[in-house]
């Protein structure tokens, strides 16, 4: 059974978070295993310098395509709190502003994106023979991206209503289109990197006629033509907490240029391959976790929006519980399979020799990783832009990047892998610091409401 909105506010939060968190994390497994296995399929059959041209590209993909998901999550902590308040007409008319702000930013960097590609992929790490093959793939993925944008949007509105298994459903079609698609289009049809990107084009455009169907036939937001005319002071909310999630994409961005050039600097393309790697396995091992961060941001969006700061402040702890003890599971699995994980994804000797011991380093902190994901996620879903702004970007923008420019003229390629660990660290003792002065300050219930 989906949850209505009016369950976020009423159900027992433990069985609450599960009914979320559960098809979300599913959703995101399926995402994750087709990113997982498109990677194997492009290394084993193609080659690993494949994995190098993905590894440029998806940044630069995942950056427009953010422009959605920002717009959706942002969007979707403003809807969620005004279904808790019981405001329908303002969550309509957030859900159309929406869709018009999601369509017309993809529109515009995707066309940007087409005149200036060979600029854009060199941007990105397209060095020496990666060039060529990220290219064939860039092309048809980024004519796609639209497609992707609003797929993502429309996932973090479904579950902003509380329909968690429509949202992962979402998710597992275009997963199989594309897995099916790449057995036909690379190994069978031979069409290499091109077939690839053909591939995951046609899964995203699966993906959203799905969403469409959702929104059309089974969604409580049913909008009327009145509700896509931007409403100005609508937008302006949207946009201050979409700014949160975009920003944390544009300096993953901005990380993945800093990382594709170091690496191929001080390792060759070998090294973007190893990173290629590490990336996947990240999105895919973590995922349990952030299917608890993405079941958890409805919950607190509404029950904040309510006032019922308790079952807020209940939402924090048994997120932040659940999703520690799954990080610290998936670490211990990475410490002991790291070798016959990586002999997956490639044949090349060099990559399988040296990727394991980097594997490790780069997962070292994930236990203590869920404070700072769920601590950022509960300012986002408070409404509060600045300090999720502060959070979000605190791993990647105020620690990791200035130690992957600092670490490797010491520490060679090994000052890559380590600073990962060290900015898990430095961000969650930030988010530790911010989330507990919330905790005491903020979420106490009063007859007032927040003191």
């Amino acid at each position: 059974m989906a949850v209505t909105a009016d369950e976020l506010g009423t159900q027992d939060i433990k069985k609450l978070l599960i009914k979320q968190a559960v098809p979300s994390s599913i959703g995101i497994l399926f995402m994750s295993v087709n990113i997982l296995i498109d990677t194997i399929f492009v290394g084993q059959w193609i080659g690993s310098l494949a994995i190098a041209a993905v590894t440029v590209v998806l940044p630069i993909t995942f950056l427009i395509s953010s422009l959605g998901m920002a717009i959706g999550v942002g969007g979707g902590s403003v809807l969620s709190r005004a279904l808790g308040a019981n405001h329908k007409e303002k969550a309509l008319h957030t859900f159309g502003n929406q869709i018009m702000m999601t369509f017309l930013l993809a529109s515009v960097f995707v066309l940007f994106g087409l005149f200036f590609s060979d600029e854009m992929l060199m941007l990105f790490g397209a060095k020496g023979a990666i060039m060529e093959p990220a290219k064939e793939f860039f092309i048809p993925i980024i004519i796609s991206v639209p497609f992707l944008a609003l797929c993502m949007m429309g996932n973090n509105v479904i579950r902003a209503e509380g329909k968690a298994k429509f949202a992962m459903v979402a998710m597992i079609i275009p997963a199989f289109i594309n897995i099916l698609l790449d057995i036909i289009f690379i190994k069978y049809l031979n069409l290499g990197m091109f077939g690839a990107a053909l591939a995951t084009a046609i899964s995203y455009f699966t993906c959203f006629l799905f969403v469409f169907w959702f929104f059309y036939f089974k969604s409580e937001l049913q909008l009327k033509a009145r509700h896509f005319k931007f409403n100005i002071p609508i937008v302006k909310e949207i946009t201050e907490l979409s700014f949160v999630t975009f920003s944390r994409q544009g300096v993953v961005s901005i990380l993945a240029i800093i990382l594709n050039h170091t690496l191929y600097t001080y390792g060759g393309e070998h090294s973007v391959a190893i990173y290629g790697i590490i990336s996947r396995m990240l999105m895919f091992a973590l995922f349990p976790i952030l299917g608890i961060t993405q079941g958890f941001l409805p919950i607190a969006g509404f029950n904040y929006g309510a006032g019922n700061y308790e079952r807020v402040k209940e939402s924090v702890l048994l997120s932040i519980k659940y999703a520690a003890f799954l990080a610290t599971v998936i670490f211990v699995v990475i410490l002991i399979f790291a070798k016959p994980i990586v002999a997956i994804f490639t044949t090349d000797p060099l990559v399988i020799t040296q990727t394991p011991e980097a594997l490790r380093w780069v997962f070292a902190a994930s236990p203590i990783i869920a404070v700072q994901l769920i601590g950022a996620a509960y300012f986002q879903a408070a409404g509060k832009a600045k300090k999720a702004l502060l959070l979000t970007l605190s791993k990647q923008g105020f620690f990791l990047i200035p130690l992957v420019l600092i670490l490797p003229n010491f520490l060679g390629i090994f000052g890559v892998w380590i600073a990962f660990p060290i900015a898990d660290i430095l961000s969650t003792l930030l988010t530790g610091y911010f989330l507990k002065k919330e905790m005491n300050t903020k979420l106490i219930q009063t007859n007032d409401g927040i003191l």
